[in-house]
């Protein structure tokens, strides 16, 4: 864990969900390999990783290149129906139920930011199964452009009621860090979606856990104190 105490104590905490609180990440991987596949087009698994939590047309445009104009719709409509297939094998991450538990219990106000699909979303609050400690939650509806654009962060602070100097984010990947940062909030990343300490430090992350039971276990001497 490598920490920084923050100017002051948070009252809202804004959480990234695929990745920071579900283990999704890697099923979209998969479902992203699926649709790459039946498009007739060869994307090594290790690229659509370091591509995914970034807007889906950032994504297309990384891994498609000139064919995203051309195939892009279509990729999104088949992954989309692979990952409701891997639906099932979601589970929250080590730590992640309890820990909004206990946020909510310290009166701090969580919103779930996330700009997935409604149905997507539904899904992934299910799998968290903590409702009554989720103040509001965000989705695709509520922006046009997904991270690295800091809007779906910009909304979660609406929702919350609070400004940025308020506000922490916690988040798996480095387009959550940049989003955040370019919406004037700090963030607190973890390591389970897949990217790097060093990676999450450098796109502005103040904090480092290994995943929300770590977080839960350090939250005293966290930045979510």
């Amino acid at each position: 864990m490598t920490d920084a105490a923050p100017a002051s104590s948070p009252t809202a905490i804004l959480f990234d969900v695929d990745g920071t609180l579900v283990d999704s990440n890697y099923l979209h991987v998969e479902a992203w390999a699926h649709a790459f596949a039946d498009l007739g087009v060869d994307v090594p698994a290790w690229r659509i990783h370091r591509a995914i939590g970034q807007d889906s047309a950032r994504l297309l445009d990384a891994l498609l290149g000139e064919k995203a104009d051309e195939l892009g719709d279509r990729g999104k409509e088949l992954h989309s129906q692979y990952y409701k297939q891997l639906a099932d094998r979601l589970k929250p991450l080590d730590g992640a139920r309890e820990l909004l538990t206990e946020l909510h219990k310290r009166d701090r106000t969580i919103v779930l930011a996330t700009s997935a699909p409604e149905d997507e979303l539904d899904m992934l609050t299910a799998t968290l199964d903590v409702d009554d400690a989720i103040h509001a939650t965000t989705n695709s509806d509520d922006v046009e452009t997904a991270k690295p654009d800091p809007s779906v962060v910009q909304v979660a602070l609406d929702k919350a009621g609070v400004s940025a100097q308020d506000a922490i984010f916690v988040g798996d990947s480095v387009w959550d860090c940049i989003a955040a940062s370019r919406a004037g909030v700090r963030t607190v990343g973890v390591l389970c979606g897949g990217f790097s300490s060093a990676e999450l430090l450098a796109a502005g992350a103040i904090a480092i856990y290994d995943d929300p039971a770590a977080l839960l276990r350090e939250l005293t001497l966290s930045p979510l104190a």
